[in-house]
């Protein structure tokens, strides 16, 4: 069964880099439902595993402030790939984990690909990929996608979550009082309507946030889903009926 990857991160990250070096010719593009962004496909394949690579657009954060992040979120959120490929730019970390700290509140399956490190050490910057790993709850990875280092462990990496024998507990951000408790108060009620479809959490601090633009889109979701569970009522009944 061919898994899905969702590559993202910011601009100028070499996160296209990464993704045709993935795929190679095995990839095409297009453009997403509704939108006039452009959407890129790719396969590869392990010894393991068949791959479906998606390339996200490039992104500061995973809010409602562009077509681009609308479409990056809601891929991630209704779309559920197997795995989010995180691609930071090592000599930026501090600016490129803010898009990677939204995006672990939003799944846990999560790889962050630090990119670029043949530029960074150039530049005398060194990165501590098991303290990262640690801080961040999830798999930390140095490549660099043009020069094709660490790929092998990228690679490995990437079976091992999708055979699931990586565990990962990402990390979450604490905020002050006021909003901690606002997010208590809503949690229940999202997991009442959408059970653990969703992260919760994550969809609080954003109805908190005043996103109305993901309002419309879960409202839009639960009327898809509605009529996709009707459709299929009635086509069990037609089958009963017809037997």
């Amino acid at each position: 069964m061919t898994k899905n990857i969702a590559l993202a991160g910011n601009p100028n990250t070499g996160k296209s880099t990464l993704f045709n070096f993935l795929t190679g010719l095995k990839q095409h593009t297009g453009n997403w439902p509704g939108k006039t962004v452009v959407r890129a496909e790719g396969q590869f394949e392990t010894d393991r595993h068949s791959y479906k690579v998606i390339d996200l657009p490039g992104t500061y954060s995973l809010y409602s402030n562009s077509a681009d992040e609308e479409v990056a979120r809601d891929y991630i959120i209704f779309e559920k790939p197997d795995i989010t490929l995180v691609v930071v730019d090592a000599t930026s970390l501090e600016r490129n984990l803010n898009l990677a700290l939204q995006v672990l509140e939003m799944t846990s399956n999560v790889i962050i690909c630090v990119n670029l490190i043949d530029e960074a050490r150039r530049k005398g910057i060194t990165v501590d990929q098991k303290k990262l790993s640690e801080q961040l709850g999830v798999p930390v990875v140095l490549i660099s996608a043009r020069e094709k280092v660490g790929v092998i462990e990228l690679l490995k990496t990437i079976d091992q979550m999708a055979d699931g024998t990586i565990e990962t507990c990402p990390y979450q951000i604490a905020y002050d009082n006021t909003v901690e408790t606002e997010i208590e108060a809503l949690e229940p009620k999202i997991k009442q309507l959408f059970g653990d479809h969703f992260p919760s959490r994550w969809i609080a601090l954003r109805l908190i946030d005043g996103d109305q633009h993901l309002l419309d889109a879960l409202k839009a979701y639960i009327q898809r889903s509605s009529q996709i569970k009707s459709d299929l009522e009635l086509k069990q009944g037609g089958v009963s009926h017809g037997a």
